[in-house]
């Protein structure tokens, strides 16, 4: 039997699903539980994703809503196999009552407050690390702080290239249960990809093409690293849109769509800077002018950045100006 919260709550989230990112919907009559959720509610692309992994000296959790203006979701990174580190770890360290004036303050600002898993240093698959229980414990953990969802920065490179499906069926099972306990529409799950993971037959397993295939259907969007792989790739508008390199073939933007994955899914992902990354920097002019150009294609999933600080408002306002101004 279905309650009166769960009932009105229902017919909320169905009606911000075919609305535009701005919208205002009546809260009265919903209680404290309803509230939350429609306050974590996925929201509509285009999605702008700034990652926070730095130490900032003086900082006391995320930045002030000010400094990231133009952004609409914000990845404290990382949480690992062992529990939370960086700035998952500070936003534990904190404590509850700034945890909760922060969210307040990013719920007014629009911007939501995720978790990111993993980074380059956990490789969960590789140290035999059960899919479920991870699930488990690290959704259980965003529900008890209280954030918007998760991100899956998968990047167990070991396991992919094994090429026996054990990286694909390890994510597989990672992602059902993370939905199971983390369900869609109420919280964010991405995955943050690696670009040449969506080359076709590339990967004994399938790679990402596989992991779209099972559960792709789970996961809201997909903040693709276009980065890290080689000093030319991804570095011009037609290699990151249009035509990859022979080294990853098909693993441009629309390439990965004509694959079979959801367009609207495909966030563009780039560093800040040319030290936040080994290759595939492009300067925000030139990045401004990719997306307009995707976007002229029938392309609205965003871009994103790893990572603040150097990436804040003015770099996100220039990426944003011939497309989604702010």
């Amino acid at each position: 039997m279905f309650s009166k919260t769960f009932a009105v709550l229902t017919v909320l989230l169905s009606a911000v699903s075919h609305l535009s990112p701005v919208f205002s919907l009546p809260v009265e009559g919903l209680d404290a539980s309803a509230r939350s959720i429609l306050a974590r509610a996925t929201p509509a692309a285009p999605h702008f994703v700034a990652y926070s992994d730095k130490w900032i000296n003086g900082e006391n959790g995320p930045p002030a809503v000010s400094d990231i203006k133009g952004f609409n979701v914000f990845a404290l990174s990382f949480i690992l196999t062992s529990g939370p580190a960086d700035q998952a770890k500070e936003w534990v360290n904190i404590g509850a009552a700034a945890r909760s004036k922060i969210k307040a303050q990013y719920a007014a600002a629009g911007i939501k407050l995720i978790v990111s898993a993993f980074g380059a240093t956990d490789t969960p698959t590789t140290n035999g690390a059960n899919a479920v229980n991870t699930a488990n414990t690290i959704a259980a953990w965003v529900k008890q702080y209280d954030l918007d969802g998760i991100d899956v920065d998968y990047e167990d490179e070991k396991a992919m290239n094994k090429g026996d499906g054990s990286a694909e069926k390890w994510l597989s099972s990672f992602t059902t249960q993370l939905r199971k306990e983390l369900p869609q529409g109420q919280y964010i799950l991405t995955h943050a990809p690696l670009a040449p993971w969506f080359s076709p037959n590339k990967f004994g397993g399938g790679g990402y093409l596989t992991v779209n295939k099972n559960v792709g259907n789970l996961i809201d969007w997909y903040n693709i690293q276009f980065y890290n792989q080689g000093t030319s790739e991804y570095t011009t508008c037609n290699g990151l849109l249009t035509t990859s390199s022979n080294t990853w073939p098909k693993t441009a933007l629309f390439q990965i769509a004509a694959s079979g994955v959801t367009q609207n899914k495909l966030v563009i992902g780039k560093p800040a800077t040319t030290s936040d990354a080994s290759n595939g920097y492009i300067a925000p002019a030139t990045l401004a002018t990719c997306l307009k150009d995707a976007k002229a294609k029938g392309w609205s999933a965003g871009a994103m950045v790893w990572e603040y600080p150097d990436a804040a408002a003015s770099w996100i306002k220039t990426v944003r100006s011939e497309s989604w101004p702010v």
